[in-house]
């Protein structure tokens, strides 16, 4: 079997460090206490497996299941939560509603993917501020991979 054929059966992948998941941790809760915020921050792989979490002290309860959402639907779409709902509207309605009732799925800003060199290796889901202030800070902390 030639290397083509092997790659038809099995895809060699990337996961992201435990090093990786702290830096993205800090950049976020960095940002969060620039803007003034409590937030939730939650790491997850590729399959939504979650690798790191943070809830800042004063943060709202809610905001650690949403963080946790945020960054799988990120992740498992491969886009950021925020444009969802947007890529979405031209599905029938049954579409839209069928996937934000999926337990792990939502359409709220603040979820966004986490690519290393193009490929695709996990999410960011923060929760805590406004959607415009989550969305900042998981924008903020996914450049980390990115440098």
């Amino acid at each position: 079997m030639n290397d083509n054929q092997q790659f038809t059966l099995v895809q060699p992948s990337f996961s992201m460090t435990e090093q990786a998941s702290l830096s993205l941790l800090q950049a976020a809760v960095n940002k969060a206490s620039g803007l003034g915020i409590k937030a939730t921050v939650s790491i997850v792989d590729t399959s939504g497996r979650q690798l790191a979490f943070i809830k800042m002290a004063g943060s709202f309860l809610v905001s650690s299941e949403l963080a946790r959402k945020k960054a799988t639907t990120a992740a498992g779409m491969g886009v950021n939560t925020v444009d969802l709902e947007n890529m979405l509207a031209s599905a029938p309605a049954r579409v839209l509603e069928g996937l934000t009732k999926a337990g792990e799925f939502t359409v709220i800003g603040g979820g966004v993917p986490l690519y290393w060199e193009g490929v695709l290796v996990g999410g960011i889901g923060v929760s805590g501020g406004s959607e415009d202030e989550d969305i900042e800070c998981a924008l903020s902390a996914a450049e980390v991979l990115a440098s």
